[in-house]
């Protein structure tokens, strides 16, 4: 069992706090990405975690042990860094071996450690190469492979595919995502990517100025987001500010029926759920842009007064620029005060 807890953690620098009162816990097994913009505290946060930075105040345990101000090389922890943080000057089993040589493991213990977690992550046979050698993929294997081979209770990964192209991160994700189910290890993952979050993730933490907007599955942290930022944030949203009164939402010809009190209020439609028709008069919209993705087209739209919509649709021929539409969704959710007042599915 790894179970890590974070309980009312803030890090101030000066007078800006980084993370701010932050509490979380992270079941035994569990894969939880903490997604966010920059600057949002997610790094920060994974590097008290690993040790790397001390809270200003809360406390952080392992297993219940408390290990706020524990050394990282005293820690149950693993971590993978962007950058890789590989050893140019040692071959990839040093690099995998040396923390292993400092607890004091024998040579054929250290050897079939390094050469075991080679072939989990599918470098086999690459002990003796110079990790000059090897691709950024490649690379970043080793960085997880290090990690591992000190069989850690809690695996924390700072944006470990940034740097790689986007074919190369969707594969790695994925390997990833294997490997840490074999091996049932507790997760925290970092990341930006809204789509490496919702295909890791059990869980996703979205945070902003270093407080946690929402914690939820992926399919929830979509479907329903909690806040007008959240909507924002993960996938594409169209988010329309418009007046409520006499039970119906209003911006600029737009209109629909939205049950609940009169004022101001956000309507958050996914382009999947916002359904276009030819105007039956005027109409409430025009069509600025069509794309044609093969699969999908979207349909780029514009409200009077400039507001920008996007539609998603199978069929690009049968729109164009310049028409006349209606709007049409399916589906929405209605904020005020920053909170959910309404979903419509």
């Amino acid at each position: 069992m790894s179970v890590l807890d974070i309980k009312n953690v803030t890090k101030s620098f000066s007078t800006t706090k980084a993370v701010d009162d932050f509490t979380l816990t992270v079941g035994d097994g569990e894969l939880v990405c903490l997604l966010g913009p920059s600057g949002s505290g997610k790094s920060t946060l994974l590097r008290m975690i690993g040790g790397f930075e001390t809270p200003t105040s809360g406390v952080i345990t392992i297993d219940g042990e408390d290990v706020t101000r524990v050394p990282p090389e005293k820690r149950p922890t693993g971590m993978v860094f962007q950058s890789h943080a590989l050893w140019t000057h040692m071959n990839v089993f040093k690099n995998l071996a040396f923390g292993l040589k400092l607890r004091g493991l024998p040579a054929d213990e250290i050897k079939r450690r390094v050469e075991a977690v080679l072939e989990l992550v599918g470098l086999g046979g690459y002990g003796h190469r110079q990790t000059t050698q090897l691709s950024g993929g490649q690379q970043q294997r080793v960085a997880l492979a290090r990690s591992l081979v000190l069989e850690p209770k809690i695996l924390l990964l700072d944006e470990p595919f940034a740097s790689l192209d986007q074919h190369l991160r969707e594969r790695l994700r994925e390997e990833v995502r294997d490997i840490q189910q074999r091996l049932k290890i507790t997760t925290l993952f970092v990341t930006h990517g809204q789509d490496e979050a919702l295909a890791l993730a059990d869980r996703i933490v979205v945070m902003r100025d270093g407080r946690t907007e929402q914690a939820a599955r992926p399919d929830v942290v979509y479907r329903e987001p909690a806040t007008p930022f959240v909507a924002g944030f993960i996938g594409t949203m169209n988010l329309v500010d418009g007046t409520v009164a006499n039970g119906r939402f209003a911006h600029s010809g737009f209109t629909v029926p939205l049950p609940v009190g009169d004022g101001a209020a956000t309507l958050a439609v996914r382009p999947e759920a916002l359904e276009i028709v030819p105007a039956s008069g005027a109409g409430m919209a025009k069509i600025h842009r069509v794309t044609d993705y093969g699969t999908h087209a979207i349909v780029d739209i514009e409200l009077p007064g400039g507001v920008r919509l996007k539609s998603m649709t199978r069929e690009a021929r049968d729109w164009s620029a310049g028409q006349s539409i209606d709007l049409k969704p399916r589906a929405f959710a209605a904020y005020r005060d920053n909170a959910a007042i309404h979903r419509s599915n």
